[in-house]
């Protein structure tokens, strides 16, 4: 995918919202006028999930499943686990930036059906769980977080399954030492270094403003965003890892998952045509092949 396709899905997932042509025409003249605020406000909405969460909007993935909050740094985490708890091993499942736990309900079925225990959740400021911003490293101290308490709880994840952002901050979770069996990485991304240039080319802002936003972003958070690259992490993964990306994705490049094919030891890599970013979550061969990672033998 090239570098324009990329540049043209940002710009038109920022462009949707009214809100953000606006925001976008105020940082430009605040980043002359009082080019430290326009730092702070480009860190805030660079932080803030997309598309905003609608007041009133259903949050459960349905009434058949069970719904516990977990207090979380600032925020919180909301999970979600089968009333009808099958009596195979747990599978904690993970939405990507700006996403929300019902992404993931055709696979958690999929898991059902072959006696497996679909884990879902909110991150924080997504979907049912409190917070207005967020960011990676929240993310991956989110998942180390969560699988740490289903652990305490009997329901240690035999799997990770994470889409997009998500699964950027699962590998670097699993890089750390994260407490489950295996790794599903849907449609990753490869370069957050690379996401804070495009956001800064959509919104107008200068070089100097973005690598400022990306200071203070690595000196909130106490991690460089280059230690989130395939690079950095993939020779620390340990697990058996399944990376499936499609390669039409306009949102994370085809490339992108090969980087972590191709730096996870052993990973495998499932090529996917024409479902691009999101259908990927829905297709039944896809499906099958992830819960066959998952559900299958030792390697």
């Amino acid at each position: 995918m090239s570098h324009t396709t990329a540049l043209q899905a940002t710009s038109n997932f920022y462009s949707a919202h009214a809100a953000m042509r606006l925001l976008r025409a105020a940082l430009g003249t605040t980043e002359r006028l009082w080019p430290a605020l326009a730092v702070r406000a480009a860190y805030r909405l660079f932080g803030t999930p997309l598309p905003l969460r609608k007041p009133g909007s259903p949050t459960s993935p349905g009434s058949a499943w069970r719904t516990e909050r977990w207090p979380f740094e600032d925020a919180e985490i909301t999970v979600y686990t089968p009333l009808a708890q099958p009596h195979g091993p747990a599978v904690l499942l993970l939405h990507g930036w700006g996403g929300h736990a019902r992404q993931m309900l055709p696979l958690a079925e999929a898991l059902a059906a072959r006696g497996l225990r679909p884990v879902l959740m909110d991150l924080p400021a997504h979907g049912g769980s409190r917070g207005r911003v967020s960011n990676l490293p929240q993310f991956s101290r989110a998942i180390e977080y969560a699988t740490a308490r289903l652990h305490a709880q009997d329901s240690a994840p035999h799997a990770v399954v994470a889409h997009s952002l998500t699964a950027n901050a699962a590998a670097h979770a699993a890089s750390r030492g994260l407490a489950t069996g295996r790794l599903v990485m849907i449609a990753p991304p490869a370069s957050p270094h690379e996401y804070t240039r495009l956001f800064a080319q959509v919104f107008g802002l200068s070089e100097r403003t973005r690598a400022a936003m990306q200071r203070l972003i690595e000196a909130r958070e106490g991690v460089l965003m280059r230690q989130f690259e395939p690079p950095a992490v993939g020779p620390r993964i340990a697990l058996p890892t399944l990376v499936v990306h499609d390669r039409g994705d306009r949102i994370n490049r085809f490339a992108d998952g090969e980087a972590y094919r191709d730096h996870i030891p052993h990973a495998k890599l499932l090529a996917t045509d024409g479902l691009g970013h999101r259908k990927i979550l829905q297709h039944a061969d896809v499906l099958a092949a992830m819960v066959d990672f998952v559900d299958g033998p030792a390697p």
